[in-house]
C-alpha cells in the first residue's frame, strides 16, 4: 500500500511534544546523567574511547536507572523549536522556496524535499531570512555580513528575493544556538503585517502570489505583456517582459518580469502563455476590466511561468511550519553540585531524558528541580578515603545465609564521612560472584577494594546532615539514605552514550538535546 508520513504529521508530533511541557496536565521531564564506571566489553560493551550505541530493549529503562547519578528538571523555558543552522556566506548559492519540491522537481542543490534544502539562512546578527527567489540559481552577493532589513514585505538583496522571518534574542542565542541548530520563533510584527496584507480571512486557506518561476523559451515578440494568475485566488497578475525573443526572469531590475499584483487566496495557480495574454493593465479599474488589449506573445516556444504558491496566509506568518521546525531542543545547565544533588568528584558517560519519574517509596510523581539518584551511607569512622569508581563490598547474612553486597563508589565526602555509591547489574559492579544483587545494610564494615579503606555504617550524630551546598540528607537508623527517585518509575525516552565527561566543583555543563520528529 502506497503511503507516506507527511511533514504536517512530523510537525504535529513536534507540537504535541513541545506542548506537553506547559499544558494543564503537563508532563515532568528530567535530563539525567549517569555511568561513572567505564564502558567495557564485559559489561555494557564498547569502551570509553568508542562508547556503545544504546540498544532499545525492554530492559533499557532498568539498566539506565542502575547507573543514574542525578537528574534535573527541564522547565517550560528550557525547551524550544529548532531548525538546522544554515549560515549566510557571501558567494553561496542557496536554494529557493518552492511549493512543489519532489524527486521530479528538485531544488537548485538537488534536494527532493524542501526542508532538507538550504532555502533559508541566518546572518552573523542572527537574523533569519527565507529565500523566495535565488536569481536563477546564482550566488548571493549581499555583502560579507548579509542583509539587515527587518521589513515585513519581501525585498531584493544581493540578487536574491528574501523574506525576513525573525531575529534571535541574546537569551535565545546563549541558551539554544549551536553549531548545528538555531531556534525558530515568530516575529509578532511580521505575523500581524502578513495577516493584514494577505487579504484573506479565517481559516486563511490561501495567500498572495509573491514569486514566479520563469523558463524563458525563445522566438517570442519583444514587448511588455500582462497575464492573469488563474486558480482559486483572485486578482493576481503577472507582468511579462520579452527581450531578445526570451521571457525575462523574475526580479526587480528594469526589464525583468514581475508580480504586478499578488492577488489573494491562492492555493494553486497557473499562467497561460498561449490564450491569456494582454497588452495593458490598470490596477485602479474594476476587477473584471483591469486587463485589456488581448494579444499574444508571438510565435515563440518553450516559455513557462509557474506561480510559486505561498504558505497559508503568507511568508513569515508561521516560521515553525514554514522552515520545517519539526525539531525540539531541550537545554539543561548542570551548575556545579546543583545543591549537593550532582556529584562533582567523578565523571559521567550517559545523558538521557525521562518523563514522569516517581518519588522514592511513593506512588506520587517527583516534581522537584533536581534529584540525587545515588545511594548513600554514613560512617561513624573510616580508616582512609574511598576512591571514585573503586569496588566496595560488605559481608551480610540474609535469611541465615552468608552473602556479599557489591557496589561502586561515586563520590566520598571525607569531611562528613558520607559514601555515595551505585549498584549496577554486572558482577563486581553491583552483583556478587553468585549472581545475586544484595543491598548494602546493617552495621558490617564496608571495604574499598583499591584504597583498602574501611567504613563503619552508623546513623550520624546529627541527622539530617547538612551538606556542603546547604541541602540536608536524612539517614535511616542504620545510617543509609535512599535515592530521591523511585528506580524503574516513569519512562526513559532518550539515551545517549558519550566519552567520559569529568565534573568539578567550579564547572558547569551546558547540555542540549535535540529530538527530530
Amino acid at each position: 500500500m502506497a503511503a507516506i508520513i507527511t511533514e504536517k504529521f512530523r510537525q504535529h508530533n513536534a507540537d504535541q511534544f513541545f506542548e506537553s511541557f506547559s499544558e494543564t496536565a503537563a508532563n515532568n521531564y528530567y535530563l539525567f546523567i549517569g555511568k561513572t564506571s567505564p564502558f567495557t566489553s564485559g559489561t555494557t560493551g564498547g569502551s570509553d574511547t568508542t562508547p556503545p550505541t544504546p540498544v532499545d530493549t525492554i530492559t533499557l529503562d532498568n539498566y539506565k536507572w542502575d547507573s543514574m547519578i542525578a537528574a534535573k528538571r527541564i522547565g517550560t523555558t528550557d525547551v524550544t523549536y529548532v531548525i538546522p543552522r544554515r549560515n549566510y556566506v557571501e558567494g553561496t548559492t542557496y536554494d529557493m522556496y518552492e511549493h512543489d519540491i519532489s524527486s521530479s522537481n528538485t531544488t537548485t542543490s538537488g534536494s527532493t524535499n524542501i526542508f532538507d534544502s538550504t532555502f533559508y539562512f541566518v546572518t552573523n546578527e542572527f537574523k533569519v531570512y527565507k529565500v523566495l527567489d535565488n536569481n536563477g540559481g546564482t550566488a548571493i552577493q549581499a555583502g560579507s555580513t548579509g542583509p539587515t532589513t527587518t521589513q515585513s514585505d519581501p525585498f531584493f538583496s544581493g540578487g536574491y528575493y528574501l523574506q525576513y522571518m525573525y531575529t534571535l534574542s541574546t537569551s535565545q542565542i546563549q541558551k539554544f544556538v549551536t553549531t548545528d541548530f538555531i531556534p525558530v520563533v515568530s516575529d509578532s510584527t511580521v505575523v500581524s503585517d502578513v495577516e493584514t496584507s494577505s487579504g484573506d480571512t479565517a481559516p486563511f486557506n490561501g495567500a498572495p502570489v509573491k514569486v514566479i518561476k520563469v523558463t524563458g523559451g525563445s522566438g517570442y515578440t519583444d514587448n511588455t505583456y500582462y497575464a492573469p494568475i488563474r486558480g482559486d485566488g483572485t486578482a493576481g497578475v503577472v507582468k511579462i517582459v520579452v527581450s531578445g525573443g526570451e521571457i525575462q526572469p523574475f526580479g526587480n531590475l528594469v526589464g525583468n518580469s514581475q508580480i504586478e499584483n499578488a492577488g489573494v487566496g491562492y492555493t494553486y495557480g497557473t499562467v497561460d502563455l498561449t490564450n491569456d495574454i494582454f497588452s495593458s493593465y490598470n490596477s485602479s479599474a474594476a476587477l473584471g476590466s483591469r486587463l485589456t488589449g488581448a494579444t499574444t506573445l508571438g510565435s515563440g516556444t518553450n516559455g513557462v511561468i509557474v506561480p510559486i504558491i505561498s504558505p497559508r496566509i503568507g511568508h513569515g506568518h508561521d516560521p515553525i511550519g514554514e522552515l520545517g521546525g519539526h525539531y525540539v531542543m531541550m537545554n539543561a545547565k548542570l551548575e556545579q553540585a546543583e545543591g549537593d544533588d550532582f556529584a562533582v568528584g567523578n565523571d559521567f558517560r550517559e545523558v538521557g531524558l525521562m518523563v514522569d519519574p516517581g518519588q522514592f517509596g511513593s506512588t506520587n510523581l517527583f516534581t522537584g528541580t533536581t534529584a540525587r539518584q545515588t545511594f548513600a551511607v554514613a560512617f561513624s569512622s573510616s580508616s582512609a578515603t574511598f576512591e571514585p569508581d573503586e569496588r566496595i563490598t560488605q559481608q551480610r547474612t540474609i535469611n541465615g545465609v552468608a552473602t556479599e553486597a557489591v557496589g561502586r563508589v561515586v563520590e566520598y565526602d571525607a569531611t562528613r564521612k558520607i559514601l555515595y555509591y551505585l549498584q549496577e547489574r554486572f558482577e563486581t559492579y553491583g552483583v556478587n560472584t553468585s549472581g545475586d544483587y544484595i543491598e548494602f545494610g546493617g552495621s558490617t564494615d564496608i571495604v574499598g577494594a583499591t584504597s583498602g579503606s574501611t567504613g563503619v555504617p552508623a546513623q550520624p550524630g546529627t541527622n539530617p546532615v547538612t551538606l556542603a551546598g546547604g541541602n540536608t540528607l536524612q539517614f535511616d537508623a542504620d545510617g543509609y539514605a535512599k535515592p530521591e527517585l523511585q528506580p524503574d518509575s516513569g519512562n526513559v525516552i532518550y539515551v545517549e552514550n558519550r566519552r567520559p565527561i569529568s565534573r568539578a566543583s567550579d564547572q558547569t555543563e551546558d547540555i542540549k538535546v535535540v529530538v527530530e520528529f
